[in-house]
């Protein structure tokens, strides 16, 4: 069976052959029809493949053991290619607007966009079912560098169905103004993507907390196990690349020895683990500091909730380390 960075690795490959594929036909076709819409969407399909070869490297990076110089690991490779991504994006947007204007400006016309119409069929075809196998493998590997560059398929099936639209606006009609002022949808488009990846990435950068769904499902696995515990406090989260780190302070029974813990924290570690793909948990235990403390017996926390008749131990006592 193939490893999950053997499987990330072939979904960037897959990537970059169909960018390739994509760029040519449209430049190709582009340069044949003086259509700007459709060099336009030609240059995104370059950067297109220069992103992939960054996303490539970066998931091959990312995927590296930590070591002395990273002991966190290497994830926030990804984020450094989700930014990069986010400023090439923004400059092609850039572009195709200056480009558009001028070509409104001057007046310029459009020659055989029937040809333009088939091209671009083809390649919202082609992205549509290439950004859903990468929305797949970046579910089932949890990989944010895989479900960015399925976002820009996608984005890319949304801008090719509008330049489409325009190309059959200027067929039916002769309406050579369709083409630049479609052109200039899709730069805005693309300009808000790229704003959207950029803060994200920068998000990552800054240490920005994971959104409040994920906060909420550790929330819930703690609160699973309040009746054996007395709480927590200090929860923090965030991310580096598709690895997420978690720390908060658990509060426990004093008496407790610190084998038992140790043990508490790690059945906490692993559930949260288990259910949150690409976690890293720390967790730093404190006593109870109730200045009326009945003991260990009559301690609330020790008060645990059997699931089934024969549970004669905690859960914790049966945690092997």
């Amino acid at each position: 069976m193939m490893s999950v960075s053997a499987r990330k690795i072939r979904a960037a490959r897959t990537s970059i052959f169909a960018a390739v594929t994509l760029a040519v036909a449209k430049l190709a076709t582009g340069l044949l029809t003086g259509s700007l819409a459709i060099l336009s969407s030609a240059i995104d399909s370059v950067l297109d493949i220069l992103m992939s070869a960054v996303n490539l490297l970066a998931i091959q990076h990312a995927e590296q053991p930590a070591d002395q110089c990273h002991p966190y690991g290497h994830g926030k490779f990804e984020t450094l290619a989700t930014i990069f991504q986010a400023l090439i994006i923004a400059g092609s947007g850039c572009w195709i607007i200056y480009e558009a204007l001028q070509r409104i400006v001057e007046k310029s016309e459009v020659v055989s966009p029937s040809s333009g119409i088939l091209v671009m069929a083809a390649s919202m075809t082609v992205s549509w079912f290439l950004s859903r196998y990468l929305r797949k493998v970046a579910t089932e590997t949890d990989s944010s560098a895989l479900e960015a560059d399925s976002l820009h398929f996608a984005m890319d099936v949304y801008t090719n169905l509008a330049l489409l639209a325009g190309l059959v606006v200027l067929t039916l009609f002769d309406l050579a103004w369709i083409d630049p002022v479609m052109s200039l949808l899709v730069a805005g488009y693309i300009l808000f993507e790229a704003l959207r990846l950029l803060r994200r990435g920068l998000g990552d950068v800054l240490d920005e907390q994971l959104p409040d769904q994920v906060r909420s499902e550790i929330e819930a696995l703690i609160e699973d196990h309040k009746h054996d515990l007395f709480g927590y406090h200090n929860l923090r989260t965030r991310r580096a690349g598709s690895q997420k780190m978690v720390d908060f302070h658990l509060t426990v029974c004093k008496h407790l020895s610190v084998e038992e813990a140790h043990n508490i924290t790690d059945h906490l570690e692993q559930r949260i683990a288990d259910q949150i793909q690409g976690t890293d948990v720390t967790i730093h235990i404190e006593p109870c500091r109730r200045h009326n403390c009945p003991g260990r017996q009559e301690c609330p926390a020790q008060r645990v909730r059997h699931s089934h008749d024969d549970d004669d131990h905690p859960w914790w006592e049966k945690v092997e380390s």
